[in-house]
């Protein structure tokens, strides 16, 4: 059985280290945004990186959050397209060795792969090759995927693709799921505007998570303002503020969760963790309070390294603190 489906980008996440942010100026990078490229400009990207230290993982939204609650004891499973090569075996052979279930599609050109550049506060900037990951087409989804699933989490980078997302929404919702939502990108928000409040106004999401920067770009206002207006359609809204920690509005009620404070090295996968602790409060009932605190304790931990995955020793001391 699965209790939650992740569906989104199968990326490889090849993370580099920048010692300031003259290369991002350079390669014609806005600093801290998500960068569709082509296989060539990625090339690129890595040519000019290629003396910097880097580290290579599994990666894409989704992926990162059913990693984390799989490793929080929830049966998961992971949807998306790889290609029949070097990365997307590397890809599938993650997903299995951490108890993932894959329910890989085979097509398109090259594995898919994120560089992550990350310049010394933590901030990342994405220039990501979707490669085989794009092919991933409404057509893929079947309601076999989503048998049994409790929540389908999608990342926000498909509503980009608005078949596939309007399909993966109503195969979710003919399963007798919850639908969750990350926006995952302020720029990506803000290019589909229109689309993703047509979503809203029809009440496809069950759960919504969003930066500050995604939340503006969602409704034109500041945090604290634009958190009741994304909730009078969404059951569940939560903004994420960094420092500040979160808000939550859960059927009416609001609710304030502070960060854990941590020293930041990489941001890489914070906001994909604290969605992990999240929704692995919602699936047990926990109050919203708690839910928020597993999240920023997630978010917490995986800033301190580089890259969005933590060893058995950090998930046993954050089973440990959380009681499981």
């Amino acid at each position: 059985m699965t209790t939650v489906v992740g569906i989104g980008n199968a990326l490889v996440d090849i993370l580099i280290t920048l010692p300031d942010d003259s290369l991002l100026r350079r390669l014609g990078l806005p600093r801290g945004t998500m960068n569709l490229v082509d296989l060539e400009r990625s090339r690129a990207v890595l040519d000019a990186t290629g003396r910097l230290s880097r580290t290579v993982s599994s990666g894409g939204s989704a992926a990162n959050t059913v990693h984390g609650l799989t490793r929080l004891g929830v049966p998961c499973s992971f949807v998306g397209k790889v290609s029949d090569d070097e990365w997307g075996h590397y890809f599938l052979d993650d997903l299995t060795g951490c108890g993932i279930v894959p329910r890989l599609l085979i097509d398109g050109p090259e594995t898919g792969r994120a560089v992550a550049l990350i310049t010394p506060d933590g901030e990342r900037t994405f220039a990501t090759y979707l490669g085989a990951a794009v092919k991933l087409s409404a057509a893929d989804l079947h309601a076999g995927m989503f048998a049994d699933a409790a929540i389908v989490h999608i990342e926000g980078y498909l509503v980009q693709d608005h078949a596939l997302l309007e399909q993966a929404l109503s195969v979710a919702r003919q399963s007798g799921a919850r639908v969750s939502l990350d926006l995952a990108s302020h720029n990506v928000v803000s290019e589909n505007i229109e689309f993703l409040r047509s979503l809203a106004a029809r009440r496809l999401i069950d759960i919504l998570f969003a930066n500050e920067e995604e939340a503006q770009a969602f409704t034109g206002r500041p945090p604290e303002e634009a958190l009741p207006m994304m909730a009078a359609t969404c059951p569940t809204v939560i903004v994420k503020l960094g420092k500040e920690g979160s808000i939550v509005s859960r059927n009416g009620i609001t609710t304030r969760i502070a960060a854990v404070s941590a020293p930041c090295l990489d941001t890489t996968g914070a906001g994909d963790l604290y969605a992990a602790g999240f929704l692995y409060g919602l699936l047990r009932d926990l109050p919203s309070e708690r839910c928020g605190a597993i999240g920023s304790l997630l978010a917490s931990r995986v800033i301190c390294r580089v890259g969005a995955k933590m060893d058995d020793h950090e998930w046993g001391e954050i089973r440990r603190a959380i009681g499981i």
